[in-house]
């Protein structure tokens, strides 16, 4: 009976433990390799292009789409599709469009689409605006860490 009760207490506090750790996002999330809505749309249906040729995000159109990892992308327009599929690494986000932050500290987190960055010719997105100011504190080290982060996933 001594041993039954270690048992169960040992399972309810591996049990407190884990849900702790799930709801704070202190460790690894379960996740595919792209960030995507219930229906796979990535980036919340924003177009991935429009990012690096219009400097902001902007909502795709549902009518125009292309398929890429896993995820379908909306496109504002045919042009911007075109050069998605000419060269869809180069459009992708990083770390499959979750949080870069969230990704440098070793998690997979949702992401606003609004909240992106720019660096050297990569799409990074952030979970609010709160998180990318410290995003913008020390990008070139998280990404480091995201790098590393994202290479085991």
């Amino acid at each position: 009976m001594h041993s039954t009760h270690f048992t169960r207490r040992a399972l309810l506090g591996i049990g407190i433990g884990l849900s702790a750790l799930l709801m704070t996002g202190a460790g690894p999330a379960v996740a595919g390799p792209v960030n995507t809505s219930n229906a796979g749309i990535a980036i919340d249906g924003h177009d991935p292009v429009a990012y690096f040729t219009m400097s902001k995000a902007v909502r795709g159109d549902k009518a125009i789409t292309a398929d890429h990892g896993g995820a379908t992308y909306q496109f504002v327009s045919q042009e911007h599709r075109a050069l998605f599929v000419a060269n869809p690494a180069k459009y992708v986000p990083q770390y499959g469009g979750y949080c870069a932050y969230g990704a440098s500290q070793g998690y997979n987190a949702p992401v606003e689409a609004d909240k992106f960055t720019v660096v050297d010719g990569k799409l990074y997105l952030n979970y609010n605006g709160r998180v990318q100011g410290t995003w913008r504190k020390d990008t070139a080290g998280y990404i480091t860490k995201a790098d590393a982060y994202w290479a085991g996933q």
